[in-house]
């Protein structure tokens, strides 16, 4: 992300009991001149028009010089807390006092966790040793990698189609599993096989994981489980070579399961038995069930409530009454195959048997929940089978081949003084980006670590690695500074050799002859008319 410091700020100071003129401020080291109470920032060219002695005749006689910095340590954090990065950043370039002040500001971590959640840390400086602020900036500059040049990694060992993968991005670890029946663990940065599971019997057709449990379901009605091994490089021993038995199933289920979540108390699951069942992770057992009217396709949880795809229909339930808070009547034409939500839960996307994609707004007013069609595209010509989200990139996978890439950073648009969201709606905008190559259906997508991954009806897995495209894009602009300077060099010793010679200058006489305000077809149609002579 990157911060445009401006010369000048604009403060407008509106005193009471005086009129609507302002007051002459000007911004060096941090010092203003404030002849009365209430100050607004606008982000203009700052002056302040300082009130007549006639309205001053009626107030006070005498002028009071102050800091901004004289404000309570209190008060200037809840100014700061109702900017947003962009506005806080620009603050940060006023003056010194302000830039430690809005750099050490504790909003920094409200915005890093609000899109992305707890950072996760590979190596290198933890998140303690670097400041939100950083991390941030850090987060907000590697958003911009998917739309540069990317290399394409090919993972063969499946015999037949891929119906789910799933990135663990904290542990470096892509689990897939489709028509074969085996679920296989694969390493993200090097692309080989880890493990493989002995085959379930069945279709697996929903995967997911975190660093405690490996959860997956398919078309018998069982939830196959595997806890993660203590000391294990690799979490979860799936060839049960290790001596403490970590495979268990689950069932209650009476029909095939086509998605799984997990978060740190439960697991979802969602059946074509039209019922989503939550399960608590300590004992194991079914606590709740969540009825529909049609197949259940997609789910997505988010703290007490959760998102889920029953037919063309999508329904928003609050988990601990287990009462439907809203419902989307039909979401898209035919069924609803996918769900993706955001991080805050605020925005949820669907993506549908017709090929299109919606993004839709949950508004909490008190008791009341309100859902608002922001935003659709239509980018795919066969049905979207699997959304993938992280902030700000909508990844698609669809039955046309294709993965569509959809940049929502303007639609997301939060105010943090809880004013109502400020969003156009019913637009329908292309993606940003599409990638190729694929004949055939793509079952399933997910994204993380600036990877793309997905697999499809090819039987492989294939991942899109984007962890280079900022670095590229460095060297493509350095090389290309590098032959415009050879370039500007090469033509100064040339006009230096001409010089020297006494040669005139080609280029000079050219410019000369054509010159840049004159009339610019006039050599042009001089050449067409020589050339028509010439021929007759």
């Amino acid at each position: 992300m990157e911060f445009e410091c401006q010369e000048r700020a604009e403060v407008a100071i509106v005193g009471q009991g005086l009129s609507n003129q302002g007051a002459e401020l000007r911004i060096g080291d941090g010092s203003v001149e404030v002849p009365c109470v209430k100050l607004c920032y606008h982000q203009k060219k700052a002056t302040l028009v300082a009130p007549s002695d006639k309205d001053l005749s009626t107030t006070t006689t005498t002028t009071h010089r102050y800091t901004i910095i004289d404000l309570p340590q209190a008060l200037i954090s809840e100014i700061l807390n109702c900017l947003d990065p962009k506005e806080l950043g620009l603050v940060s370039c006023v003056s010194t006092c302000l830039h430690r002040l809005a750099s050490e500001h504790h909003a920094w971590k409200g915005f890093y966790c609000e899109r992305w959640g707890p950072p996760v840390v590979f190596g290198g400086k933890t998140s303690e040793e670097r400041s939100w602020k950083e991390l941030f900036i850090e987060r907000e500059f590697r958003s911009n990698t998917f739309l540069g040049r990317h290399s394409i990694d090919t993972l063969y060992g499946h015999t037949e189609a891929v119906r789910t993968v799933f990135l663990l991005a904290s542990a470096k670890l892509i689990f897939t599993s489709g028509y074969d029946c085996i679920v296989r663990m694969w390493g993200m940065e090097e692309g080989l096989s880890i493990a493989a599971s002995k085959p379930l019997g069945c279709t697996i057709r929903a995967v997911a994981a975190d660093t405690k449990l490996l959860v997956a379901g398919g078309t018998d009605g069982f939830i196959h489980c595997w806890k993660a091994v203590d000391g294990l490089k690799n979490l979860f021993d799936l060839t049960g070579f290790q001596k403490e038995k970590t495979e268990f199933r689950l069932w209650e289920h009476e029909g095939p399961i086509t998605s799984l979540a997990l978060d740190m108390t439960s697991i979802f699951s969602g059946s074509w038995d039209m019922s989503v069942r939550i399960w608590d992770r300590s004992s194991f057992k079914c606590i709740k069930t969540l009825r529909h009217s049609d197949w259940v396709w997609g789910l997505a949880p988010h703290e007490t409530s959760i998102a889920c795809a029953a037919g063309s229909d999508v329904y928003i339930w609050d988990i601990s009454s287990e009462t439907p808070q809203a419902i989307i009547h039909g979401a898209h034409e035919g069924n609803t195959y996918s769900l993706a939500r955001s991080h805050s839960g605020d925005f949820l996307f669907t993506g549908g048997e017709d090929g299109g994609i919606k993004m839709f707004e949950i508004r909490k007013h008190g008791s009341e929940t309100n859902v608002v069609l922001i935003s659709q595209w239509m980018p795919h010509t066969g049905p979207v089978y699997s959304l993938s989200f992280e902030f700000p990139w909508l990844v698609s996978a669809s039955g046309d081949g294709k993965l569509a890439l959809i940049d929502v950073r303007k639609l997301l648009k939060t105010n943090r003084r809880g004013l109502p969201k400020r969003v156009s709606s019913r637009i329908v905008e292309p993606p940003q980006r599409m990638l190729h190559g694929f004949g055939s259906n793509l079952f399933s997508v997910d994204v993380g670590c600036d990877r793309i991954v997905c697999g499809g009806e090819e039987g492989v897995v294939r991942i899109w690695n984007f962890t280079q495209a900022l670095e590229i894009e460095r060297r493509t602009r350095a090389l290309k500074g590098m032959r415009l300077e050879n370039r500007m060099r090469r033509r100064r010793m040339q006009m230096e050799m001409n010089a020297k010679s006494g040669r005139p200058d080609q280029c000079s006489i050219a410019a000369h002859k054509n010159p840049v305000n004159g009339d610019r077809n006039r050599a042009w149609h001089t050449k067409r008319r020589a050339s028509g002579k010439a021929k007759a």
